[in-house]
Protein backbone atom coordinates (compact mmCIF):
# COMPACT_ATOMS: atom_id res chain seq x y z
CA UNK A 1 0.00 0.00 0.00
CA UNK A 2 1.88 3.03 -1.32
CA UNK A 3 0.80 6.66 -1.17
CA UNK A 4 0.25 9.86 0.79
CA UNK A 5 -2.64 10.11 3.22
CA UNK A 6 -3.51 13.41 4.92
CA UNK A 7 -5.03 12.93 8.37
CA UNK A 8 -6.90 15.62 10.28
CA UNK A 9 -5.34 14.83 13.63
CA UNK A 10 -7.66 15.17 16.63
CA UNK A 11 -6.48 16.67 19.90
CA UNK A 12 -5.44 14.50 22.83
CA UNK A 13 -3.28 11.97 20.99
CA UNK A 14 0.29 12.03 19.71
CA UNK A 15 1.40 11.90 16.09
CA UNK A 16 2.86 8.47 16.86
CA UNK A 17 -0.58 7.35 18.08
CA UNK A 18 -2.02 8.35 14.69
CA UNK A 19 0.68 6.38 12.87
CA UNK A 20 -0.04 3.33 15.04
CA UNK A 21 -3.78 3.56 14.36
CA UNK A 22 -3.23 3.87 10.60
CA UNK A 23 -0.93 0.83 10.68
CA UNK A 24 -3.65 -1.14 12.49
CA UNK A 25 -6.51 0.04 10.25
CA UNK A 26 -4.73 -0.42 6.92
CA UNK A 27 -2.49 -3.37 7.74
CA UNK A 28 0.46 -1.46 6.23
CA UNK A 29 3.50 -1.70 8.53
CA UNK A 30 5.56 0.97 6.80
CA UNK A 31 3.91 4.27 7.82
CA UNK A 32 5.60 7.56 8.71
CA UNK A 33 4.54 11.16 9.25
CA UNK A 34 5.94 14.39 7.78
CA UNK A 35 6.15 16.59 10.87
CA UNK A 36 5.12 16.01 14.48
CA UNK A 37 2.11 17.74 16.03
CA UNK A 38 1.89 18.19 19.80
CA UNK A 39 -0.86 16.10 21.46
CA UNK A 40 -2.94 19.23 22.11
CA UNK A 41 -2.72 20.37 18.48
CA UNK A 42 -5.07 19.37 15.68
CA UNK A 43 -4.99 19.53 11.91
CA UNK A 44 -2.84 18.50 8.99
CA UNK A 45 -0.69 15.41 9.61
CA UNK A 46 0.61 14.04 6.28
CA UNK A 47 1.38 10.32 6.34
CA UNK A 48 3.50 8.40 3.85
CA UNK A 49 2.76 4.71 3.43
CA UNK A 50 4.69 1.84 1.91
CA UNK A 51 7.39 2.79 -0.55
CA UNK A 52 6.26 6.43 -0.36
CA UNK A 53 8.05 6.62 3.00
CA UNK A 54 11.14 7.12 0.81
CA UNK A 55 9.81 10.61 0.01
CA UNK A 56 10.16 11.80 3.63
CA UNK A 57 13.68 13.10 2.91
CA UNK A 58 12.18 15.82 0.68
CA UNK A 59 10.09 17.22 3.55
CA UNK A 60 12.75 17.71 6.24
CA UNK A 61 12.52 21.50 5.87
CA UNK A 62 8.82 21.79 5.04
CA UNK A 63 7.16 25.10 5.90
CA UNK A 64 3.93 24.97 7.89
CA UNK A 65 0.84 27.14 8.44
CA UNK A 66 -1.24 27.39 11.60
CA UNK A 67 -4.23 29.09 13.17
CA UNK A 68 -4.54 29.28 16.92
CA UNK A 69 -5.21 31.16 20.13
CA UNK A 70 -2.79 32.62 22.67
CA UNK A 71 -4.09 33.07 26.22
CA UNK A 72 -2.47 36.00 28.04
CA UNK A 73 -2.40 36.41 31.82
CA UNK A 74 -0.19 33.52 32.88
CA UNK A 75 2.55 31.29 31.52
CA UNK A 76 2.71 27.51 31.97
CA UNK A 77 5.62 25.12 32.37
CA UNK A 78 4.85 23.44 29.02
CA UNK A 79 4.08 26.76 27.27
CA UNK A 80 0.60 25.47 26.40
CA UNK A 81 -2.78 24.87 28.02
CA UNK A 82 -1.84 21.38 29.19
CA UNK A 83 0.85 22.66 31.56
CA UNK A 84 0.77 23.88 35.14
CA UNK A 85 0.59 27.66 35.71
CA UNK A 86 4.04 29.14 36.30
CA UNK A 87 2.64 32.06 38.33
CA UNK A 88 -0.62 33.62 39.47
CA UNK A 89 -2.86 35.18 36.84
CA UNK A 90 -1.98 38.76 35.90
CA UNK A 91 -4.23 41.44 34.38
CA UNK A 92 -3.99 42.12 30.64
CA UNK A 93 -3.76 45.86 29.89
CA UNK A 94 -2.25 46.12 26.41
CA UNK A 95 -4.23 46.90 23.27
CA UNK A 96 -4.57 44.99 20.01
CA UNK A 97 -2.22 47.42 18.28
CA UNK A 98 0.39 47.03 21.02
CA UNK A 99 0.13 43.26 20.67
CA UNK A 100 0.54 43.50 16.90
CA UNK A 101 3.60 45.72 17.35
CA UNK A 102 5.13 43.16 19.72
CA UNK A 103 4.33 40.31 17.32
CA UNK A 104 6.21 42.07 14.52
CA UNK A 105 9.37 41.77 16.62
CA UNK A 106 9.06 37.98 16.37
CA UNK A 107 8.87 37.80 12.57
CA UNK A 108 11.69 37.11 10.15
CA UNK A 109 14.70 35.01 11.12
CA UNK A 110 14.88 34.81 14.90
CA UNK A 111 16.75 32.81 17.52
CA UNK A 112 14.16 30.74 19.36
CA UNK A 113 14.58 28.73 22.55
CA UNK A 114 12.61 25.45 22.39
CA UNK A 115 10.21 24.69 25.26
CA UNK A 116 11.64 22.65 28.15
CA UNK A 117 8.88 20.12 27.53
CA UNK A 118 9.95 19.20 24.00
CA UNK A 119 11.66 16.35 22.16
CA UNK A 120 14.88 18.34 21.80
CA UNK A 121 17.73 16.34 23.29
CA UNK A 122 20.05 17.37 26.10
CA UNK A 123 23.11 15.11 26.24
CA UNK A 124 21.14 12.52 24.30
CA UNK A 125 18.06 12.67 26.55
CA UNK A 126 14.76 14.21 25.38
CA UNK A 127 14.22 17.48 27.23
CA UNK A 128 10.69 16.56 28.33
CA UNK A 129 12.01 13.57 30.29
CA UNK A 130 14.32 15.81 32.30
CA UNK A 131 11.58 18.41 32.77
CA UNK A 132 9.13 15.82 34.08
CA UNK A 133 11.67 14.81 36.73
CA UNK A 134 12.20 18.43 37.73
CA UNK A 135 15.79 18.35 36.47
CA UNK A 136 17.34 21.43 34.83
CA UNK A 137 16.87 21.67 31.07
CA UNK A 138 19.55 23.67 29.26
CA UNK A 139 18.54 24.03 25.64
CA UNK A 140 20.28 26.16 23.04
CA UNK A 141 18.47 28.69 20.85
CA UNK A 142 17.92 27.69 17.24
CA UNK A 143 17.44 30.03 14.31
CA UNK A 144 13.97 29.68 12.78
CA UNK A 145 12.00 31.83 10.38
CA UNK A 146 8.57 33.24 11.15
CA UNK A 147 7.39 34.30 7.71
CA UNK A 148 4.06 35.55 9.00
CA UNK A 149 2.53 36.13 12.44
CA UNK A 150 -0.81 37.87 11.98
CA UNK A 151 -2.77 38.79 15.10
CA UNK A 152 -6.44 38.67 14.10
CA UNK A 153 -8.14 39.76 17.31
CA UNK A 154 -7.75 40.31 21.05
CA UNK A 155 -10.71 39.72 23.35
CA UNK A 156 -10.74 38.97 27.09
CA UNK A 157 -7.00 38.26 27.11
CA UNK A 158 -7.18 35.80 24.20
CA UNK A 159 -5.58 36.53 20.85
CA UNK A 160 -6.41 34.69 17.64
CA UNK A 161 -3.57 34.42 15.11
CA UNK A 162 -2.41 33.04 11.77
CA UNK A 163 1.20 31.87 11.41
CA UNK A 164 3.45 30.72 8.57
CA UNK A 165 6.74 29.33 9.84
CA UNK A 166 9.80 27.33 8.90
CA UNK A 167 10.35 23.75 9.96
CA UNK A 168 11.42 23.48 13.60
CA UNK A 169 9.53 26.56 14.81
CA UNK A 170 7.68 26.13 18.10
CA UNK A 171 4.38 28.04 18.26
CA UNK A 172 4.39 27.34 22.00
CA UNK A 173 7.63 29.29 22.33
CA UNK A 174 6.21 32.16 20.25
CA UNK A 175 3.24 32.39 22.62
CA UNK A 176 5.46 32.21 25.71
CA UNK A 177 7.90 34.81 24.39
CA UNK A 178 5.08 37.21 23.50
CA UNK A 179 3.79 36.89 27.05
CA UNK A 180 7.24 37.66 28.41
CA UNK A 181 7.58 40.64 26.10
CA UNK A 182 4.24 42.17 27.08
CA UNK A 183 4.44 41.37 30.77
CA UNK A 184 1.54 39.24 31.99
CA UNK A 185 2.79 35.92 30.63
CA UNK A 186 1.05 33.76 28.02
CA UNK A 187 0.59 30.24 26.78
CA UNK A 188 -0.72 28.55 23.65
CA UNK A 189 -4.39 27.76 24.24
CA UNK A 190 -5.32 26.23 20.89
CA UNK A 191 -3.46 25.25 17.72
CA UNK A 192 -4.56 23.88 14.37
CA UNK A 193 -2.13 23.17 11.56
CA UNK A 194 -3.72 24.11 8.26
CA UNK A 195 -0.89 23.20 5.86
CA UNK A 196 2.41 21.37 5.55
CA UNK A 197 3.88 22.74 2.34
CA UNK A 198 1.55 21.50 -0.45
CA UNK A 199 -0.71 19.50 1.89
CA UNK A 200 -3.73 21.43 3.20
CA UNK A 201 -6.58 20.96 5.64
CA UNK A 202 -9.07 20.69 2.74
CA UNK A 203 -7.40 17.38 1.78
CA UNK A 204 -7.34 15.96 5.32
CA UNK A 205 -9.52 13.08 6.52
CA UNK A 206 -10.58 12.17 10.07
CA UNK A 207 -9.25 8.88 11.37
CA UNK A 208 -12.68 7.25 11.48
CA UNK A 209 -13.03 7.87 7.74
CA UNK A 210 -10.34 5.25 7.14
CA UNK A 211 -12.31 2.42 8.72
CA UNK A 212 -15.45 3.44 6.84
CA UNK A 213 -13.53 3.59 3.55
CA UNK A 214 -12.01 0.14 4.12
CA UNK A 215 -15.42 -1.33 4.92
CA UNK A 216 -16.75 0.15 1.67
CA UNK A 217 -13.68 -0.91 -0.35
CA UNK A 218 -12.91 2.74 -1.11
CA UNK A 219 -9.65 3.35 0.77
CA UNK A 220 -7.78 4.28 -2.43
CA UNK A 221 -10.07 7.30 -2.81
CA UNK A 222 -8.66 8.82 0.39
CA UNK A 223 -5.07 8.84 -0.87
CA UNK A 224 -3.74 12.06 -2.36
CA UNK A 225 -3.38 11.96 -6.14
CA UNK A 226 0.34 11.29 -6.82
CA UNK A 227 0.49 14.22 -9.26
CA UNK A 228 -0.10 16.56 -6.29
CA UNK A 229 3.01 15.34 -4.42
CA UNK A 230 6.22 17.42 -4.70
CA UNK A 231 4.76 19.88 -7.24
CA UNK A 232 7.96 21.94 -7.24
CA UNK A 233 9.55 19.22 -9.42
CA UNK A 234 8.42 19.03 -13.07
CA UNK A 235 6.52 15.86 -14.02
CA UNK A 236 7.33 13.66 -16.99
CA UNK A 237 5.39 10.63 -18.24
CA UNK A 238 7.99 8.10 -19.29
CA UNK A 239 7.55 5.91 -22.40
CA UNK A 240 7.57 2.14 -21.72
CA UNK A 241 11.31 1.60 -22.37
CA UNK A 242 12.35 4.49 -20.11
CA UNK A 243 9.87 3.43 -17.44
CA UNK A 244 11.37 -0.07 -17.42
CA UNK A 245 14.88 1.35 -16.96
CA UNK A 246 13.74 3.68 -14.17
CA UNK A 247 12.03 0.80 -12.33
CA UNK A 248 15.39 -0.98 -12.18
CA UNK A 249 17.34 2.08 -11.11
CA UNK A 250 18.73 2.91 -14.53
CA UNK A 251 19.40 6.36 -15.97
CA UNK A 252 17.27 7.73 -18.80
CA UNK A 253 17.42 10.63 -21.24
CA UNK A 254 14.75 13.29 -20.78
CA UNK A 255 15.59 15.92 -23.43
CA UNK A 256 12.54 18.08 -22.65
CA UNK A 257 13.89 18.69 -19.13
CA UNK A 258 17.43 19.78 -19.93
CA UNK A 259 17.15 22.75 -17.52
CA UNK A 260 15.56 20.91 -14.58
CA UNK A 261 17.72 19.49 -11.81
CA UNK A 262 15.08 17.14 -10.37
CA UNK A 263 11.94 15.63 -11.94
CA UNK A 264 9.06 13.32 -11.02
CA UNK A 265 8.82 10.35 -13.40
CA UNK A 266 5.38 8.81 -13.97
CA UNK A 267 4.02 5.83 -15.86
CA UNK A 268 0.55 6.95 -16.91
CA UNK A 269 -1.35 9.49 -14.82
CA UNK A 270 -1.18 7.97 -11.34
CA UNK A 271 1.89 5.74 -11.06
CA UNK A 272 4.79 7.72 -9.62
CA UNK A 273 7.86 5.69 -10.52
CA UNK A 274 10.72 7.77 -9.17
CA UNK A 275 12.26 11.09 -8.27
CA UNK A 276 15.19 11.52 -10.66
CA UNK A 277 18.08 13.98 -10.72
CA UNK A 278 20.02 15.24 -13.70
CA UNK A 279 23.59 13.91 -13.74
CA UNK A 280 24.77 15.30 -17.08
CA UNK A 281 23.13 17.03 -20.01
CA UNK A 282 19.71 15.44 -20.45
CA UNK A 283 20.61 12.25 -18.54
CA UNK A 284 18.63 11.67 -15.33
CA UNK A 285 19.29 9.05 -12.68
CA UNK A 286 16.66 8.01 -10.09
CA UNK A 287 17.43 9.24 -6.59
CA UNK A 288 14.39 7.44 -5.19
CA UNK A 289 12.62 4.55 -6.90
CA UNK A 290 9.02 4.06 -5.78
CA UNK A 291 7.82 1.30 -8.10
CA UNK A 292 9.98 -1.73 -8.87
Amino acid sequence: MDGVLIINKPGGITSHDVVAQVRRITGEKSVGHLGTLDPMATGVLPLVLGRFTRLAQFYNEAEKRYVGTIRFGWATDTYDAEGAPAAAEQPVHFTLEELRAAARQFTGKIDQLPPPFSAKKVAGIPAYRLARKGQPVELKPKQVEVKELEILSLEHGQARFNAWVSSGTYLRSLAHDLGQKLGPGAHLARLERTAVREFTISEAHPLDALESAIAAGELDELFLHPRLVLPEFPAVTAPPESAARIRHGGAVNLPEFSKASTVRVFAGQRELLAIARRIAGTLFHPKVVLQG
